[in-house]
């Protein structure tokens, strides 16, 4: 699949190239608005990332330019980290909005579940030996299939969504206190949390790390 790349800066020019080619992606680069359009006009791709500060104009613009003539999704790569623009950036549409510096492996994994969400990539997440097949909702580790609850199959699924990301307790019961129909309290999710360590065999809390005082740490 291509991706193409709309960025400046040569030293991340340079490494992103590098990452997403031994990712297998193929990786057109403009470093500009101008050349952005003119791949777009010509060529085919499955997701654009883009910057924000261009030398020939505002990426925010270009982002609402995109959403009206292409049905690409739109990531935003950028060290603006201010919330007004997060927000901005998510309100035009973008999938996803990725502040720099970024860790490669984090950034790697947002973009594969950006390209699931549109059809435009691999049905399966993987962590290590752990895979869920997001088609038919089956978890298996080791080619042992795993049988979760609901609220343990969403943690996971999250988790797994973005290995190496922070996940605080307060995220985490925010995204799946509806799942079940009802609310979810902190001390169903210290019970959920204990189970789905059981049922994927980390007793010893190598896979689903928890980090003291904040959260938890999806571990590849």
């Amino acid at each position: 699949m291509k991706i193409i790349m709309v960025e400046d800066n040569e030293a991340i020019i340079m490494g992103l190239e590098y990452l997403l080619t031994k990712e297998g992606y193929e990786v057109e680069t403009a470093r500009s608005i101008t050349q952005a359009e003119a791949f777009l006009q010509k060529r085919d791709c499955a997701l654009v990332l883009l910057d924000i500060g261009l030398p020939d104009g505002d990426g925010f613009r270009f982002c609402s330019k995109i959403r009206e003539n292409y049905r690409l999704p739109v990531i935003f790569l950028t060290a603006r980290e201010e919330e007004r623009d997060v927000v901005r950036g998510l309100d035009l549409g973008a999938e996803d909005y990725v502040i720099k510096p970024f860790r490669n492996r984090e950034l790697v994994s947002r973009i594969k579940a950006v390209l699931r969400r549109n059809g435009k990539g691999d049905n399966r997440l993987r962590c290590g030996d752990i895979v869920i097949n997001a088609e038919t909702g089956r978890v298996n580790r080791n080619g042992r299939e795993i049988t979760l609850t609901k609220l343990e199959y969403k943690i996971l699924f999250s988790m797994m969504s973005y290995p190496g990301k922070l996940f605080t307790r307060d995220e985490i019961l925010a995204d799946i206190w509806d799942v079940s129909g009802n609310f979810v309290n902190d001390n169903t999710l210290s019970v959920t949390m204990k189970r789905l360590r059981e049922k994927l065999g980390d007793s010893d809390a190598q896979i689903i790390k928890t980090v003291r005082g904040m959260g938890y740490r999806m571990e590849a």
